[in-house]
């Protein structure tokens, strides 16, 4: 017989029908006469209990059988179980199975087993990330992260957008910060021992670089892994009008805050067309769309992490998702963090016109100046990235930054510079290789049109709606400095 999901069965009428459970032991309860054993499968929070009564003539047929399998039954095994589905006696739950036939899959050595702790910690599931997803917290991520990406797909499906695969291997830097993974199937021992010879033969330190041929190397050039598919996108939405990416990207950010990921999955959209305010309009549309997505779908996953994670997450989403967002230019924005400062707001980092607003700027706007979220736009153009259109003063330029309450900084996107002239110019301003973006700066010379987008980091997202303190603890395996394990 088929197994039937654990959150199908909790659901159902006890009408007293046979049921087949496949799962995993989370505890078993031994008395005299009475086993319980409650066993999840992974489908949702709760678990099925499983009962076995001694003393009941019907489990006469099999009992000598279940109960040699009874004894191999810990916590961690996996197990096939068959029974009568029938109301609880107990609390909490609806239903629950009287056992008629029971077979261990695979035992579970208890003195080997890592998750034996009653409280382990976020550091140590870290180190068995392969066992993690077994444990409430991190069943619970997984099942939330797989919610949020099927409402980012249908979020921008029924918005007529075109769903594309940025390449992850590249020769441009999106970002411009060189914070980048190389790509090569040359031999760093071969170029170690051509540095050595070079060395002993009087080459200088300045001259080092020309032992690397890139000619030789797969690509005939250098390569990297991407920091972002938006350059690509862009090419899509020139020609398809709506478009986006979800993938993975890379930073190469020797950076351990709990903020920080080198390996973590982006949310890319473009939109031909659309300028600052059009995409300023969809960014929120998003967000609400996602927050009301989550309240909704993954309401007994959210209940756990508001009792175990972060008190108040639901109503804190809630208001969220129920907000209208505040918009405010930076200027305005860097005049109230001022005004706060000199009234007495204590701030690590000062803010000035110039600054790029620290997370404690950022969080103080969404929570104690507007005590909503806040969308600040309009951005010093030497803080922000070479593709942004600027503004008229010069000055600035289109760019926006959505903030929330509880961790800042949500969303970043920009309208994007169309004109071919200006974006040269800011190319060679910033000293970038032209000749590696003639294919983007194309764009702007082929048909040309006004054209925006944004990024929201997936991981943060996730972060953001769990109430998880540390961003490695929602994605399955995370890639930090000096963690590559699993």
């Amino acid at each position: 017989m088929k197994p039937t999901l654990i959150k199908d069965m909790l659901t159902s009428e006890p009408d007293g029908r046979t049921v087949t459970v496949c799962g995993w032991v989370r505890t078993k309860r031994d008395s005299k006469n009475l086993v319980f054993i409650q066993v999840n499968d992974g489908s949702s929070f709760a678990n099925i209990q499983l009962t076995f009564d001694r003393t009941n003539p019907n489990n006469n047929a099999n009992v000598n059988s279940i109960e040699e399998e009874l004894k191999k039954v810990t916590t961690g095994a996996s197990i096939k179980a068959e029974g009568i589905l029938i109301p609880s006696p107990a609390s909490g739950q609806a239903v629950e199975v009287t056992l008629v036939k029971l077979t261990v899959l695979g035992e579970c050595p208890q003195d080997e087993y890592p998750l034996q702790k009653k409280n382990m910690s976020m550091e140590y599931l870290r180190t068995n990330a392969h066992l993690r997803a077994r444990t409430n917290t991190f069943g619970a991520v997984y099942r939330v992260r797989n919610q949020m990406a099927f409402a980012v797909h249908s979020f921008f499906q029924e918005r007529g957008f075109v769903y594309m695969n940025a390449p992850e291997i590249t020769c441009s830097d999106c970002e411009g910060a060189g914070e980048m993974f190389q790509v090569t199937t040359l031999s760093m021992e071969k170029i170690a021992e051509l540095a050595v010879k070079a060395g002993a033969n009087g080459m200088k330190v300045e001259d080092a670089h020309k032992i690397v041929d890139y000619s030789k190397d797969f690509f005939g050039k250098k390569a990297s892994l991407t920091v972002s598919g938006q350059l690509e996108a862009e090419t899509f939405a020139t020609a398809l009008s709506r478009v986006y990416t979800f993938g993975p990207t890379f930073r190469a950010e020797n950076s351990n805050t709990p903020r920080h990921l080198a390996e973590f999955w982006m949310i890319e959209p473009e939109m031909a067309f659309f300028d600052l305010d059009d995409d300023m309009d969809i960014q929120e549309e998003f967000v609400k769309y996602l927050l009301n997505w989550a309240l909704t779908k993954c309401r007994a996953d959210l209940e756990f992490f508001d009792k175990r994670i972060q008190s108040g997450l639901i109503e804190n989403l809630t208001k969220v998702a129920n907000a209208d967002f505040v918009r405010i230019t930076y200027t305005d924005a860097i005049k109230k963090l001022e005004e706060a400062a000199d009234n007495g707001a204590k701030f690590d980092f000062k803010p000035y016109w110039g600054c790029d607003i620290a997370t404690e700027h950022e969080r103080y706007l969404t929570e104690k100046i507007f005590g909503c979220p806040v969308m600040v736009y309009n951005y010093p153009k030497e803080i922000k990235s070479f593709y942004m259109k600027q503004n008229e003063d010069g000055k600035t330029v289109k760019a926006v930054d959505v903030l929330v309450p509880g961790i800042g900084e949500l969303i970043g996107g920009s309208e994007r510079e169309e004109n071919y002239d200006k974006l040269c110019a800011e190319i060679e301003k910033r000293g970038m290789d032209k000749s590696i973006y003639d294919w983007y700066l194309d764009l702007r010379k082929f048909g040309s049109v006004p054209h925006s987008g944004f990024g929201l980091g997936f991981e943060r997202l996730i972060r953001y709606v769990t109430g998880m303190e540390n961003i490695r603890d929602v994605i399955p395996y995370p890639r930090a400095p000096k963690l590559a394990d699993f």
